[in-house]
């Protein structure tokens, strides 16, 4: 397929800058990849919806996704935990406020860090960054490794556990730039009257303490993620337990979530499209949970695009899962043949994204952009803090 085939029109107020104030009690829109129908509000015996007292027809929400599974099928989820990510720091003599992206820990004796900066033409090797204002987190830029991206020695003398304590402590939720330089009227929490919502012009969008949570799955528990895999920000600690009395079973595989989804692609011809590659982890207790499910004929359900990327690049030509430890960069796009998965959790993403395109090659690419016109026209909200899609293979 073609890059311009993912392209529509998404109003700027439609992109949600805030979650629901409960996980679980966002919008859902359900499609059903076989009969190809898609449901928006829940429907009384004749199929017509059920009206609210206002004369309003009752969405179905992510807390009603219990609905539809059952006792034995299984919800793979990405453990994965988002840490602190974006700093900001001064460099030395010309105090140029400079942002500095935290990618990963290279080397926990020497403190090496990869980075991405920001205005990365005034970054040379061998400027000094200082972090705080009594200048003790300070770091060197040592190498170029792309346009925007260096490798950082940060010069702080201290057990490691210390160092990535207060390193993290002057740092921030990475929420997307589409979220904190965004620009629009939007529905935020009233905090005179918790629980409620006012409408705001917002700009610059202010990275919050409770961002840090929010921007945070509640299984979350494996370090390394730069972004949520944002389709299990959906879930409470209430619904999961709702879940589990039912008997549905979880399944836990570690994806750690890079940038690489917020990259521009630049070609036209998506094959021509490299990944950046992403660590992974799947042992041996996912699989034979997940492959005991699949051969007993139950459902198995992809929590995100993290994980359908995963269990793809993890799963055997038998049609099981295999554990799996190493890197992938898997770029999953229409046509596709899924081998796993039945049934796959996603959220609203933006135009283009590879995101989108992972979704459209589980739920079909003319069925998929029928279901996001009608978000578009219903007001459902996108992006990680915005609503969802449960697709299911019936």
């Amino acid at each position: 397929m073609k890059l311009s085939q993912f392209k529509f029109k998404l109003p700027e107020e439609q992109i949600a800058l805030y979650p629901t104030f409960h996980r679980d009690e966002c919008r859902m829109m359900v499609v059903h990849r076989k009969s190809n129908r898609i449901d928006m509000f829940h429907t009384d015996e004749n199929g017509e919806p059920i009206l609210k007292e206002d004369g309003t027809p009752e969405y179905i929400e992510f807390r009603h996704l219990i609905e539809y599974f059952d006792e034995g099928d299984v919800f793979v989820f990405n453990d994965t935990k988002v840490f602190p990510a974006r700093l900001y720091g001064t460099k030395e003599k010309t105090d140029a406020k400079i942002e500095v992206f935290l990618l990963r820990e290279l080397n926990e004796s020497l403190r090496l860090w990869d980075v991405l900066v920001e205005p990365a033409r005034k970054i040379r090797i061998g400027n000094k960054l200082f972090f705080d204002d009594t200048g003790t987190m300070v770091a060197e830029v040592i190498d170029n490794t792309t346009s925007r991206g260096r490798t950082l020695r940060f010069l702080y003398d201290c057990p490691h556990e210390q160092f990535k304590r207060e390193l993290y402590e002057l740092g921030s939720a990475p929420l997307p730039h589409y979220i904190i330089d965004h620009e629009s009227e939007q529905e935020v929490p009233d905090e005179k009257e918790p629980g409620k919502m006012k409408t705001v012009r917002v700009k610059d969008r202010p990275v919050l303490p409770e961002d840090m949570e929010n921007f945070q799955c509640i299984y979350a528990k494996n370090e390394g993620a730069v972004t949520a895999p944002a389709s299990g920000l959906h879930f409470s600690r209430e619904l999961m337990k709702r879940m589990e009395i039912k008997g549905i079973e979880f399944a836990f595989i570690t994806m750690h979530c890079a940038l690489g989804s917020f990259h521009n692609i630049e070609v036209e011809d998506l094959t021509k499209h490299k990944m950046d590659s992403e660590q992974m982890f799947v042992e041996r207790e996912a699989c034979d949970t997940v492959n005991t499910a699949k051969q007993n004929g139950k459902h198995i359900v992809a929590v995100g695009t993290s994980v359908i990327k995963a269990t793809e690049t993890a799963v055997g030509t038998d049609g099981l899962l295999k554990e799996y430890e190493g890197w992938t960069n898997k770029f999953i796009f229409p046509p596709y043949e899924f081998n796993l998965a039945d049934a796959m959790i996603a959220n609203f993403y933006h135009p283009y994204s590879t995101l989108l395109m992972s979704t459209c090659a589980f739920g079909g690419y003319d069925l998929i952009m029928e279901a996001y016109q009608k978000a578009i026209d219903n007001g459902y909200r996108f992006g990680c803090y915005g609503d969802a899609l449960l697709i299911l293979d019936d």
